[in-house]
């Protein structure tokens, strides 16, 4: 029900019990007492009203009879349908039940597709009407003539413009003032319509669905809403002309269609058919299924965003091949990549393979002096700059270049055969599941010992001053062997180190099911600086010995397909056990056993620690199945990190326990005594020994520390012994991602919703990653 004025996508009502008084206002005309708030950024509408009893009985009587609602009262059993875009309040008579239920169908398809659309405008006009606007109505339909006919019609100056818009609204003020409420309503009156065609002429062509803020008052995702528009599309063939139509309002589906007309036609690839016209799956970008192709346009992020996602992988590609890597077996072949372009009215392409610069990209301000103009230009290093440029940006904040919206790279790649996943999860049988995480854990290995391109610091130029890496007459210095290792790692916890300052804003900013309460304890809980995380000092030859690597970032479950190993054919009544070449047959009616066979989309491919890639895994693909993690490392057999020295101190001489490890000490057995030697005693209880270092009759003391202190020499027998605790850095990655992590882990597990710290719930959820050794 609407205890207050609102309005919605049909709705209808029905009494329960006893009775219920309605107000309603048609679309556009905004009862007295209600103000419609848009936010320009990502389109979320705020209604400010009265409650229901205090409008009936404040603004009600001030009200002339025309400008009085629609009113009826609704008497038990009786059912009321609101029609979409009308304002309506109920107050209830007595006290009652009533079930109200919002639904979508042909009739108001369109309208549910445009509400979901961005930008603000014409939601605004579809709630408040043509008050909505900065303009009058009039110089509204004059620019939208002028724009109809391409004519060559003056408009007025942006000054010229402002003022008189303003001396409209001073005029309408004033209108109400010495006439009454009535007077307000003359927009609404001259001209406004609650028609598709009307409201969508408000739409802001600028903005792209994939690219825009989505609003948090949508009914569903982003995500969502593509996946269903694709699948009542496969559905619902009858509607398909109606389901055009909303996705064109909604995704822009007409002109990603002329993209992929375009594309198609440069490669000789067959036009995509009727079933082929919309993008498929829940991903970032617009991917199209055509013949035995997938096309996927880059639009995620901006131009340069996007350059560098397909440079990287093109980049990547190329160094799997050469070094004839047994992953390339399993990512979908390469088929050919480019730039689509709007370019005088019409779409053009050009070739490219990651190498060089595009004459269309040279054009714009994209290039740096020290770009790499006959390599991978857009490549890996590149793409961490840019991603340091961005670190601890709002969404809507990083760094993108405007003018570039028409300017799209794509790539074209071998369609694989079987399914998602995603679509088989609940299909798939305990042997099939613990196949794929196998899998997954061997294909981990394969990428993180793939060769990255080597590291060259003068790329960074622009961000020296942040990375405060030395000089060398005038230029970065270019690191090799065991140093250049320990810099590629300065840039990546450089990276984090910047993410983390507005870690604390941007977790209460999401809010639930993260516990405020934790929230609070996070600066606590983070390190202030990611390189004492993994011992990386100034003395760079010095520091971490283990190197960066390649890392997915995105292995989630509708990133990985499968094959069907074992069918029963139900047709000869025998059972087949191979691999089906061709995806499932019409002769086949039940799959018995899949396999996994690919992993996709490598656009978010980055170089930096290699355990990022669990988080996805564990968390999406898994869903936090301990058992499922634990056979992806079995086969996955490398070491996280390299272990600290034992004798390993400071300049004071002094020991210090590292963020990251567990310090083993040697202590009295527990008393008094021994608590008053050791500070930090009574933080853990007394365990045994990991070492065989200690003969003496003392006990050994585990300290978890979160944060680096002393163990002062008074309450130790040895040297302590540190050992490497992957769960700490492994969380401290979880909390700084740039996705909402926390709310998958706490949705996942909902008890750790009332843990009281950080470490409880690193250990309930990756507390497995302490018990793996990998191999020396």
């Amino acid at each position: 029900m609407a205890p207050k004025f609102s309005t919605d996508i049909s709705l209808f009502s029905i009494s329960w019990d006893l009775d219920f008084w309605w107000a309603l206002y048609p679309p556009g005309k905004v009862p007295l007492g209600v103000t419609v708030h848009v936010n320009e950024e990502d389109g979320d509408v705020n209604v400010e009203t009265p409650s229901s009893l205090q409008w009936w009985l404040d603004f009600y009587p001030l009200l002339a009879d025309e400008d009085k609602p629609i009113e009826c009262t609704q008497l038990p059993g009786e059912t009321i349908y609101v029609p979409s875009g009308w304002w309506h309040c109920v107050l209830n008579l007595e006290t009652t039940i009533a079930v109200t239920q919002n639904y979508v169908n042909s009739n108001n398809f369109e309208f549910v597709c445009l509400d979901m659309a961005p930008g603000y405008h014409h939601k605004g006009v579809c709630r408040a009407g043509l008050l909505a606007l900065e303009e009058s109505y009039e110089n509204v339909r004059q620019n939208m003539s002028c724009n109809e006919k391409n004519s060559g019609c003056s408009d007025l100056s942006r000054k010229e413009k402002r003022a008189k818009t303003q001396k409209d609204v001073d005029d309408l003020y004033h209108e109400r003032s010495i006439s009454g409420v009535s007077k307000s309503y003359n927009l609404w009156k001259d001209g406004f319509s609650y028609d598709i065609n009307f409201l969508s002429m408000f739409l802001d062509k600028d903005r792209d669905h994939y690219s825009a803020l989505w609003s948090s008052g949508n009914s569903i995702g982003q995500r969502e809403l593509r996946e269903w528009l694709s699948k009542l599309w496969i559905q619902k063939p009858k509607m398909r002309e109606l389901i055009w139509k909303g996705a064109c309002i909604a995704l822009n589906a007409g002109k990603w269609l002329e993209c992929l007309s375009k594309i198609c036609a440069f490669h000789n690839l067959p036009p995509p058919t009727d079933d082929e016209r919309l993008p498929v799956g829940t991903g970032s970008n617009p991917v199209y299924l055509v013949g035995n192709c997938v096309v996927k346009i880059f639009v995620e992020g901006g131009l340069e965003a996007s350059l560098y996602c397909l440079g990287t992988e093109l980049e990547f590609y190329s160094l799997l091949h050469e070094a004839n890597s047994p992953l390339s077996k399993h990512i979908p072949k390469v088929f050919a990549s480019g730039i689509v372009y709007l370019e005088d009215g019409s779409y053009t392409n050009s070739s490219w393979d990651g190498k060089g610069i595009p004459d269309v990209i040279a054009k714009s301000n994209l290039i740096r002096k020290k770009c790499d103009l006959d390599g991978f230009s857009f490549g890996v290093w590149g793409k961490k700059q840019l991603e340091y440029r961005n670190a601890g940006m709002p969404v809507n904040g990083s760094v993108s270049l405007p003018g570039h919206s028409s300017i799209w790279p794509y790539v074209i790649t071998k369609r694989c055969e079987g399914n998602m996943f995603a679509e088989l999860r609940d299909r798939l049988s305990w042997e099939d599941t613990t196949s794929l995480a196998s899998f997954l854990g061997e294909q981990l290995r394969h990428l993180h010992l793939l060769p990255h391109p080597p590291l060259n610091i003068s790329f960074f130029s622009d961000i020296e001053h942040e990375l405060s890496l030395s000089e060398v007459n005038g230029c970065i210095e270019t690191f090799n062997g065991k140093a250049n290792t320990a810099a590629e790692w300065r840039i990546f916890t450089r990276t984090l180190t910047k993410m983390r300052k507005d870690v604390s804003s941007r977790l209460t900013k999401w809010g639930d099911p993260i516990p405020s309460k934790l929230i609070e304890k996070i600066d606590e809980y983070i390190p202030p600086d990611f390189a004492e995380l993994l011992n990386i000092t100034e003395n760079f030859a010095s520091g971490a010995c283990k190197p960066c690597s390649w890392i997915h970032t995105d292995i989630m479950d509708d990133n990985i397909y499968m094959e069907p190993s074992s069918v029963c054919s139900t047709s000869s009544g025998t059972e087949v056990t191979a691999l089906v070449g061709n995806g499932l047959s019409s002769d086949y009616e039940e799959v018995k056993s899949w396999c996994p066979s690919h992993i996709l989309d490598f656009s978010d491919l980055s170089i930096g620690d290699p355990i990022f890639d669990l988080i996805p895994i564990h968390l999406d693909v898994f869903r936090g199945d301990l058992n499922l993690l634990k056979r992806a490392l079995e086969s996955y057999k490398l070491p996280f990190a390299s272990n600290l020295s034992k004798d390993e101190s400071t300049e004071s001489g002094q020991k210090f326990s590292r963020l990251s490890y567990v310090a083993i000490a040697q202590a009295p057995a527990p008393s008094e005594n021994a608590k008053n030697l050791c500070p930090f005693y009574s933080r853990k209880k007394i365990t045994e020994c990991k070492t065989d270092l200690c003969t003496s009759p003392y006990l050994p003391i585990v300290l978890h520390v979160t944060y680096p202190f002393p163990i002062l020499a008074n309450c130790t027998a040895h040297p302590p012994y540190f050992e490497h605790f992957p769960s700490y850095p492994f969380w401290c990655y979880c909390i700084l991602h740039d996705d909402n992590v926390l709310g998958a882990i706490f949705s996942i597990w909902e008890e750790l919703r009332s843990a009281k710290s950080w470490e409880e719930v690193e250990l309930k959820v990756w507390g497995e990653l302490n018990n793996y050794k990998g191999f020396p």
